[in-house]
C-alpha cells in the first residue's frame, strides 16, 4: 500500500528538478482535506475538502466508483461531519456572532445541519423545534435502533426565560425534531444510551463547585456521584464498555483516570491508560470499546475485543513506519476510514477495505507538499533548569546540516495542552524557510500526568516561561542552533510566550510574533470570569499564581505592564472574531509598546477567529508572520 503512493510522491519529484521549498501558501492554506466519514454500511465516504480557502462537502461511492453529492459550502467553518445511516450526513458548523433574540455573549455558536444525500437538500436540525435557541452544546450523536439511524442533539431550550440544556431527537424520515429531556439550569451534559434513551446527565455550579451525576428513577432524576469539584469537574467520555455504563474522565489521586460507573449501583471501575487518552466508540450502540493515546512518541490505538485488536493490527502493519489513526468506520467495521501520516511524505487519507484486503488513497492532506518540503521532526529530551526533565520536537529544514542553524521557538497553546510528534502545518512552514523550529512540552502541559500539569500551577511567566528558553540553552550547547538567532513565536498561550519572551526574559529573542496572544493577565481572567463564571476565575488563577483579580502578581507577569522592558521588535497579529482572547489584549500592547517608543507592528485581521479557521486569513497571518522574522532574523 505504501509503495504505490510513494512511488507517486517519487515521480513527481523526478520531474521537478532542483529541490525548491515550496510556497508558504503550500502550507498556510487549509487542508486539503479536513474531515473525513464513513456511511453506515461502509460503501460511501464524505469528506471536507477545500482548494485552499472554499470548502466542499463531497460524497464517494466505493463500490460504484461515483460522485452522488458535491456541495459547496464556501467559507463556512465545517467543524464536525459524521453519518446517520447511508443517506443522511449530520454537519456540525460554526459562526462567530452575537444572537440577536437572547441575551447572550458574542462567542462562537455552533449548528447542526441534515444533509439528504438523495433529495440533496439541506435543513437545520433545531430550527423547528419549539422554544429552541437553534444552537448545539456539544456534537451529535448518533445510535441505531431497530436497524434505523437516531440522531441526538444536546442544545437549549427556554424555561422561565433563561436557557437550559435539552436534549432533542431527530426523525430523519419525517424531517422533525422534538424535544426528550430538559435539563435544570445546572444541566451541563447529556449521556444516550445504545435504545437512543437518556441514560445520565451531569450537573455543575459554576459558583459552589457541586457536580453531580444523575440518573433516571422511575420518572425522577436523582443525584449518583457527587462531589465538591471547584476547578476539574469530570467530564463523561460517553458510554462505557457496556449497557448501564458511562465512562468519566478526570483528575485523580495525582493523575488523570478513566472511571467506567454502573448507573444502577455507583461503583466505578477504573481503566487503565496513559496520558489523556481517546474514546472510540462503536459506530451504532455508541459502547466503548477502545482508546487511542500518545505514548513516548508513539500514537497507539487499543482495543478491549481482541478481534478488533486483531483487525487493527493488521491495518496498522499496513502502513509500516507510518503513524496510522482512525478517523472513522463502517458500522461492521470491515471499512476504515484511517489518515496515515508519514515522516517522510506527510498526512494522507486512505480507505481500508478488510473484505477485498485493500486499500484506496483518497488524497493528501497538503496535496502540493513534496517529499522535499516536509523537514525531519526530532523527538527531544532535556532538563529544566531546576532538573525537571522535559520533552519536544526540533523541525529541521529539509537538506540543511543540522549545526549553527537560525531557530524559532514556537510554543503551543492551552496551557493545558501538548505537541505531538508528526506533520505541524505551522512548524514546517517555518522550517521550510530555513529555521529549525523548536515545540517544548513546558511544565503544565497535558499529556505527562496530572503531577506534570502541576508543576505549572503558578509557573505562568516564570518557569512555564524558563522551559522555553531551557531548550534553547540545550540546543545550543548541542551546537545545533546559534544561540544569537532566535525568534519566538507563537498562537494563544504561546502567544503569550512570545510576548513575555521579549518582555519578562531579556536578551535570548531577536523578534516576538504573537498571535492572538494575551498581554494583560488581570484583563484576561477577568474576560474569562464574566462569560463563564467563577470556575474560570478560578482555573486561569491557578496558573497565574494568583489569588485573586486583585493581586499584583497579575501585574508582574503581564507583557503590557512591561512594555518599556522589550529587548526586541514585536509582531502582533489579531482576528476581530476572536472570542477567545480578545482583541484588546493586542491593543493595549500595542498602545503601551509605542507609548515606550519600543518598535512593534498590529495586524488587526477582519474575520479571524481564534483557531485561524478560514484559509485568507490564516495564509495571511504566516506571511506576516514569516516576513517579520525574515526581517529581523534572516535565516542566511
Amino acid at each position: 500500500m505504501r509503495d504505490l503512493r510513494y512511488g507517486l510522491w517519487l515521480a513527481l519529484a523526478l520531474l521537478a528538478g532542483p529541490a525548491v521549498a515550496a510556497p508558504l501558501a503550500a502550507y498556510g492554506k487549509l487542508p486539503s482535506i479536513e474531515i473525513g466519514a464513513m456511511s453506515a454500511g461502509g460503501n460511501e465516504v464524505a469528506l471536507v475538502v477545500t482548494n485552499g480557502e472554499e470548502r466542499r462537502i463531497v460524497v464517494n461511492d466505493l463500490d460504484k466508483n461515483t460522485t452522488p453529492l458535491l456541495a459547496t459550502v464556501g467559507a463556512t467553518k465545517v467543524r464536525d461531519l459524521r453519518w446517520a445511516g447511508d443517506q443522511h450526513l449530520i454537519l456540525t458548523t460554526s459562526s462567530t456572532q452575537q444572537p440577536l433574540t437572547v441575551i447572550a455573549n458574542r462567542g462562537e455558536w455552533f449548528f447542526a445541519s441534515e444533509i439528504d444525500i438523495l433529495s440533496k437538500k439541506l435543513r437545520p436540525l433545531l430550527g423547528d423545534a419549539a422554544l429552541s435557541m437553534n444552537v448545539l452544546e456539544g456534537l451529535p450523536q448518533v445510535r441505531t435502533v431497530n436497524s434505523q439511524p437516531l440522531v441526538l442533539l444536546r442544545g437549549l431550550s427556554f424555561v422561565n426565560s433563561s436557557g437550559v440544556l435539552t436534549l432533542y431527537r431527530v426523525d430523519l424520515a419525517h424531517a422533525s425534531t422534538r424535544v426528550v429531556e430538559v435539563g435544570t439550569g445546572n444541566t451541563n451534559a447529556f449521556e444516550v444510551g445504545p435504545d437512543g434513551q437518556a441514560v445520565a446527565q451531569t450537573s455543575y455550579d459554576r459558583v459552589s463547585g457541586r457536580w453531580s451525576l444523575r440518573v433516571r428513577r422511575g420518572v425522577m432524576w436523582t443525584d449518583l456521584i457527587v462531589r465538591q469539584e471547584p476547578i476539574d469537574p469530570p467530564s463523561v467520555m460517553g458510554l462505557g464498555r457496556a449497557p448501564g455504563t458511562v465512562l468519566l474522565g478526570g483528575n485523580q489521586a495525582d493523575n488523570y483516570q478513566w472511571m467506567e460507573v454502573a448507573l444502577d449501583t455507583g461503583r466505578s471501575e477504573i481503566i487503565p491508560t496513559s496520558g489523556t487518552p481517546g474514546p472510540i466508540h462503536d459506530p451504532a450502540t455508541g459502547l466503548l470499546i477502545g482508546f487511542v493515546e500518545l505514548v513516548g512518541d508513539q500514537l497507539r490505538q487499543h482495543f478491549f475485543d481482541t478481534e478488533d485488536a486483531r483487525v487493527w493490527a493488521a491495518v496498522a502493519a499496513a502502513f509500516p513506519g507510518d503513524a496510522v489513526s482512525l478517523v472513522s468506520w463502517s458500522n461492521d467495521r470491515r471499512r476504515i476510514l484511517v489518515r496515515v501520516d508519514s515522516a517522510k511524505l506527510g498526512p494522507a487519507y486512505s480507505v481500508v477495505n478488510l473484505t477485498s484486503r485493500k486499500a484506496t488513497w483518497l488524497g493528501a492532506e497538503y496535496e502540493t507538499l513534496k517529499p522535499e518540503d516536509i523537514g525531519e521532526v526530532r523527538p527531544l529530551r532535556f532538563k529544566a533548569a531546576d532538573g525537571l526533565d522535559l520533552t519536544g520536537y526540533l523541525t529541521l529544514p529539509n537538506g540543511a546540516n543540522a549545526k549553527d542553524l537560525p531557530l524559532i521557538v514556537f510554543p503551543h497553546g492551552g496551557p493545558a495542552a501538548r505537541d505531538n510528534p508528526g506533520f505541524d502545518w505551522w512548524a514546517q512552514a517555518m522550517a521550510s524557510r530555513g529555521y529549525a523550529v523548536l515545540q517544548v512540552n513546558y511544565r503544565g502541559s497535558e499529556g505527562f500526568g496530572w503531577s506534570f500539569q502541576k508543576a505549572g500551577f503558578g509557573e505562568w511567566g516564570r518557569k512555564m516561561q524558563t522551559d522555553l528558553s531551557d531548550g534553547v540553552h540545550y540546543l545550543a550547547g548541542l551546537g545545533t542552533i546559534d544561540p544569537k538567532r532566535v525568534c519566538i513565536v507563537g498562537g494563544s498561550y504561546g502567544g503569550y510566550a512570545a510576548l513575555a519572551g521579549a518582555t519578562l526574559q531579556h536578551d535570548i529573542y531577536r523578534c516576538a510574533v504573537s498571535f492572538g496572544g494575551v498581554a494583560d493577565l488581570r484583563r484576561l481572567a477577568s474576560y474569562s470570569s464574566s462569560r463563564s463564571g467563577p470556575v474560570a476565575l478560578r482555573y486561569w488563577t491557578r496558573y497565574m499564581g494568583a489569588v485573586d483579580l486583585n493581586d499584583p502578581v497579575l501585574a508582574r507577569y503581564s507583557p503590557a505592564m512591561h512594555a518599556a522592558e522589550a529587548t526586541a521588535p514585536i509582531l502582533l497579529i489579531h482576528g476581530k472574531d476572536d472570542t477567545v482572547v480578545p482583541l484588546s489584549q493586542s491593543t493595549e500592547m500595542a498602545d503601551a509598546l509605542r507609548r515606550a517608543g519600543k518598535p512593534v507592528e498590529l495586524v488587526v485581521q477582519e474575520s479571524a477567529d481564534h483557531w485561524l479557521s478560514l484559509g485568507a486569513t490564516r495564509l495571511a497571518m504566516l506571511q506576516a508572520a514569516m516576513a517579520f522574522v525574515e526581517k529581523n532574523n534572516p535565516p542566511h
